[in-house]
């Protein structure tokens, strides 16, 4: 699937409404959060006080994103300072994981081409989001079908307002228009989505594989820069996890179909039945979306497919691997004229400027009027690669990604029986995520509580020392002092520590686990929490810094 490039008013305070669940993945969103509508299942691009990344042509409300970088840091700084002013109002605040952005299911084609981030410009998408001054971690899922950033957010309210103000800047769209197509999830449903990404369940084809590539893409893009921290990292490997144990324990793959098969046979249901063996085919673009496309054609009984591509190669591995099926070739230079002797046109690039606008296509000679006198365009990219001005041509018919779901309704009582098959293993992956999350509270007191008795120890050590005096002590006799000390310090600490340890695999040893932090953090004045906050604190401003 073609990826492309891509505010909000203020969030409600710590007294608004609590966050609300959607019944299912499409359900209408009842109910709105500080004007945003929420649900919880189910992603975009903005550009940061350093810049933005390139915009498509096709956003109108172009904005210029160029600003002070001096003055923008300082504004930066100045915002950390005052946040770690008031970070006693936060301790009690765990970073949450957020999801937000946009499907097939919450906004149109129109939007989401806006909204898209091309893959080769994920890592700064990530930089861009991780220099936001309460994000700490970032990720971005950018398919023709959806848009969602995936973030780990220092303080829920403020990172969601920042990422939300970062998308509508970036993207152009005015912030009355987008929040009326945002989702966003927390915690346990943004981790749920994932997974149900991952497995295909929220595709607009159930099942689909290809979005399963897309998500280690993710990983892979996202591990080369600093933004993919150990929570997103965890939380995207065991989506994978559990997308490919959907697609192994279950069916649910079993006679799904792609969007490029979606598209053949959107193409197949609109073209007169009676011509579709004579039917001019061309394919434009022999990516992966296009050669799944020539597949489908083929499979349907084509014999003779025309390919327009940049570039001869890939053309030549697909006519290797289809012998039984003609394939010419086409340079991009020849698009028009192969169009001209086309019946039924797909596009399928990253283009991000419309490769057939109403100019071109009113210049096309006319088709036959046995098959309604117009010619067909299956246009499965995002951003689009037909304009959508080529709808007003009464010589053209034009289709998108948004028109498969005509395609996708059939079938949909066994679609929904195999959904929740694949919803029974999701939860098992996602109870495991939740208790490693959870388990990994305990660390900072584990170094906590090291810390302190190690300083106790080298105090006391240091009297004791002092009170022998260097004089009548040996090295020996000191190496045997100093291992006395830390052999005490170690057994005593080793109860406490023990019940400080757990893998998350069982929810009651993860309960007693967490208490006896709390109980080690109570006793010991350990001061855990704020501790944590403030090293977090300090990292931003000293990254804000360099």
């Amino acid at each position: 699937m073609a990826a492309v490039s891509g505010c909000a008013a203020p969030f409600a305070g710590p007294n608004a409404a609590p966050f609300l669940r959607r019944k299912s993945p499409h359900a209408p969103f009842s109910a709105t959060y500080s004007g945003f509508r929420i649900g919880p299942r189910a992603p975009i691009y903005v550009g940061n006080r350093r810049g933005s990344l390139r915009r498509s042509p096709r956003c109108e409300a172009g904005v210029d994103l160029a600003e002070d970088r001096t003055a923008s840091r300082a504004s930066s700084f100045s915002a950390l300072e005052q946040f770690k002013i008031s970070a006693d109002r936060y301790m009690k605040e765990r970073s949450s994981i957020a999801v937000i952005g946009l499907s097939v299911h919450t906004a149109p084609v129109e939007m989401r081409e806006k909204l898209a981030v091309p893959e080769a410009q994920w890592p700064r998408a990530i930089e861009e989001l991780c220099s936001l001054n309460h994000i700490e971690e970032a990720a971005v899922l950018s398919t023709c079908n959806r848009m969602e950033i995936y973030v780990v957010a220092l303080s829920w309210h403020r990172g969601i307002r920042e990422v939300t103000e970062w998308m509508a800047k970036t993207s152009g769209i005015p912030v009355s228009e987008l929040r009326q197509h945002l989702f966003m999830l927390r915690d346990s449903d943004a981790t749920q989505h994932l997974f149900e990404v991952s497995a295909g369940l929220d595709s607009l084809v159930l099942g689909e594989g290809q979005i399963l590539a897309q998500v280690k893409q993710v990983v892979r893009i996202g591990q080369g820069s600093r933004g993919l921290g150990k929570n997103v990292d965890r939380m995207f490997k065991d989506a994978i996890t559990a997308g490919k144990r959907v697609r192994s324990e279950t069916n649910i793959s079993s006679g799904a179909v792609s969007v490029s098969s979606a598209a053949v046979e959107l193409a197949l249901m609109k073209f007169p039945k009676s011509h579709l063996p004579s039917a001019r085919m061309l394919v434009i673009g022999a990516g992966k979306m296009g050669k799944l496309v020539i597949k489908h054609l083929a499979a349907k009984g084509c014999k003779r497919i025309m390919v327009v591509n940049r570039s001869v190669e890939k053309v030549d591995a697909i006519r290797e691997e289809m012998k039984d099926v003609e394939i010419i070739y086409k340079p991009f230079t020849d698009m028009l004229s192969s169009a001209a002797e086309a019946d039924v046109v797909f596009t399928s690039t990253a283009s991000e400027t419309p490769l057939f606008l109403k100019e071109h296509v009113k210049t096309l000679p006319p088709v036959s009027n046995a098959i309604g006198g117009a010619r067909f365009f299956i246009d499965i990219s995002v951003p689009r690669n037909i304009g959508s001005c080529v709808s007003d041509l009464e010589c053209a018919r034009v289709y998108n990604v948004d028109d498969l779901k005509e395609v996708v309704e059939a079938n949909k009582e066994d679609r929904l029986r195999k959904a929740m098959e694949a919803k029974a293993i999701i939860t098992q992956e996602l109870k495991r995520f939740e208790a490693w999350r959870d388990s990994l509270e305990t660390v900072p007191t584990i170094k906590k509580l090291r810390s302190y008795a190690d300083r106790i120890k080298a105090s006391e050590l240091e009297k004791c020392l002092q009170k022998i005096g260097d004089d009548a002590l040996t090295k020996k006799m000191r190496k045997a002092i100093e291992e006395l000390s830390s052999g005490i310090v170690n057994k005593l600490l080793h109860g406490p520590l023990q019940h400080l340890r757990c893998d998350g695999s069982d929810s009651r040893t993860l309960d007693e686990t967490l208490e006896n932090m709390h109980a080690l953090n109570r006793m010991f004045s350990l001061d855990t929490e704020k501790a944590i906050l403030e090293q977090k604190i300090k990292a931003k401003v000293e990254k804000t810094q360099s």
